[in-house]
């Protein structure tokens, strides 16, 4: 089965690879906001609102101008806060686990048809690295990123190198400017230092995936 599957992936890709014009490659702009969350980690736990904007590349795949290859490179703000609407005015509401990435996408692209003006889908791993973090009043203090914790092997640092599964639907007017819902599904353990957080809460040992919604406008040039 593994020989099959490796045989069949070599296939696609070769073909794949016959059909790629990079002389057709179109660049574009692109940014929107974010909502992130990270499951397990902090408690209390809620959503983050931040943003991303970077560059991108549309590589065709075929001669209809359906299917491209698009790699982005995006600055990214992601992580969670404490504002668990349960946790008002509790130690820990106020707190901030800000998690900021460079990130690269790379999606395959299709348009449901070959209209200029069109719905689109794309879908592809997103590999994001972590420029900075930053904590703010943490609910407890090995939260912190250079906190040094009474308990050996507990920090909140967080992992320096974050992979997920990128999917997407958007709209296209005229194949320029395009706006694009996207989730990010996080595959990484984001807070591996957690993991041996004192507590009985079975949660604890869970792994803690990194989630963001994201909506954002792109411009693509002739």
């Amino acid at each position: 089965m593994k020989k099959l599957l490796l045989s069949s992936a070599l296939c696609a890709a070769a073909v794949l690879s016959a059909q790629i014009d990079f002389s057709s490659t179109r660049f574009g702009i692109t940014a929107g906001g974010t909502y992130s969350r990270i499951s397990n980690a902090h408690n209390p736990s809620g959503p983050r609102f931040s943003g991303y904007g970077g560059v991108l590349a549309m590589i065709p795949v075929d001669s209809n101008n359906q299917f491209y290859i698009q790699p982005q490179v995006e600055y990214l703000g992601a992580g969670e806060t404490g504002k668990d609407k349960d946790a008002k005015g509790k130690i820990g509401y106020d707190a901030v686990y800000a998690n900021n990435y460079i990130s690269v996408p790379i999606y395959f692209k299709a348009y449901f048809s070959e209209a200029e003006s069109e719905f689109f889908a794309m879908a592809g791993p997103k590999f994001n690295f972590l420029v900075n973090q930053k904590v703010t009043d943490p609910s407890k203090p090995y939260y912190a990123v250079d906190e040094l914790s009474a308990y050996p092997g507990v920090n909140g640092k967080a992992n320096s190198f974050n992979f997920a599964l990128g999917f997407g639907v958007g709209y296209s007017l005229k194949r320029q400017l395009e706006i694009a819902a996207r989730y990010d599904l996080g595959l990484s353990n984001t807070y591996k230092g957690l993991m041996n957080e004192p507590g009985s809460d079975p949660n604890i040992a869970k792994k803690k995936s990194e989630q963001v919604l994201s909506l954002g406008l792109s411009y693509i040039f002739q």
